[in-house]
C-alpha cells in the first residue's frame, strides 16, 4: 500500500481546491476498493471528513481541512460517470505491457480524478496537470509523478484535438 507523505503544503484554507482534489482521489480509491456507491462515499466525506476539528486533525488522521466541497463532489461524480472513457484513454496511452489493472490503485484513482475533472471543467489542461503532479508528490516518492505528467499530458492533448459537438455546431455541423 502507498504511504502518504507530509502534506503540510496543503494544510489550511490556502488551497481548498487542492484539498478537494486530494479528497476526491481518496474517495475514488474507496469506491473502487470497497465497491461503494459514489453518493454514499460523497456523503460520508461531507459529514465526517471535511471541516474544522477541535484538535486540528490532519490528512494523516483521515481528515481533509477546508476543502472546496462542490469541486470534490463534482470530481467524484464525473470520475465515476466517465470511468469507461477514462479507462479507455489510459489503455490507449499506457504500453501494452503495463495494463491499467497493473497500476497502483491510488494512481488509478488519481488518473480517474484528474481526467474526470478535465472532461467536466474549463480549467486549462496545464493547470490540472501541474496540480495533479503536485498531488502525486504527496502520495508517491518514486517516479510516479513523472508518469502522471506524461500520461495526463498525452491524454489531454488527445482530448483537446477531438472536436466537440459545440465546435461542430458553430462550424455548421459535422462533415459527412
Amino acid at each position: 500500500m502507498t504511504e502518504l507523505q507530509d502534506h503540510s503544503e496543503l494544510k489550511g484554507a490556502q488551497r481548498p481546491r487542492t484539498a478537494a482534489r486530494v479528497a476526491a482521489i481518496q474517495a475514488l480509491f474507496q469506491i473502487e476498493q470497497n465497491e461503494d456507491r459514489p453518493e454514499s462515499v460523497i456523503q460520508q466525506f461531507l459529514v465526517h471528513r471535511f471541516g474544522t476539528t477541535l484538535d486540528n486533525a490532519s490528512y494523516e488522521e483521515g481528515f481533509i481541512p477546508e476543502a472546496d466541497t462542490h469541486l470534490f463532489s463534482t470530481i467524484v461524480r464525473q470520475g465515476v460517470a466517465e470511468r469507461g472513457v477514462i479507462l479507455e484513454q489510459l489503455t490507449q496511452t499506457l504500453p501494452a505491457t503495463w495494463p491499467v489493472a497493473r497500476l497502483d490503485p491510488v494512481l488509478r484513482a488519481l488518473f480517474q480524478a484528474a481526467l474526470g475533472e478535465a472532461l467536466e471543467s474549463s480549467v486549462p489542461a496545464r493547470v490540472l496537470i501541474n496540480e495533479y503532479i503536485d498531488i502525486a508528490h504527496g502520495f508517491f516518492s518514486g517516479d510516479e509523478p513523472k508518469l502522471v505528467n506524461g500520461v495526463l499530458d498525452t491524454i489531454m492533448k488527445r482530448l483537446a484535438s477531438v472536436p466537440t459537438e459545440e465546435a461542430e455546431e458553430k462550424e455548421g455541423g459535422p462533415a459527412d
